[in-house]
C-alpha cells in the first residue's frame, strides 16, 4: 500500500470511529433528557394533586361552615 492510500485509510477509519462516538454520545444525551422530562412531569403531576387536595380541604371546611350557618342562623355575625 502507498502512503497515500495508509492515509486516506485511516482519515476515513478516524472519520466513521468519530461518527459512530458522535451519535452514541448524542443517544445518551437524548436519553438523559427524556428521563429528565419524565421525572418533571411526576413532579408536575404531584404538585397538581397537592393542590388538588389543598382546593378540595378549603371546599370542604366552606361546606362544613354553610352548614353549620344554616342550622344556626342566629350565630351569622
Amino acid at each position: 500500500m502507498s502512503l497515500q492510500s495508509k492515509i486516506v485509510l485511516a482519515a476515513a477509519c478516524t472519520f466513521s470511529i468519530g461518527i459512530i462516538g458522535y451519535v452514541h454520545y448524542k443517544q445518551q444525551l437524548d436519553r438523559k433528557q427524556l428521563h429528565a422530562g419524565v421525572l418533571k412531569d411526576v413532579e408536575r403531576r404531584q404538585r397538581r394533586k397537592a393542590e388538588n387536595l389543598y382546593t378540595l380541604q378549603q371546599q370542604i371546611d366552606l361546606t362544613k361552615e354553610l352548614k353549620r350557618e344554616q342550622v344556626n342562623p342566629s350565630s351569622v355575625t
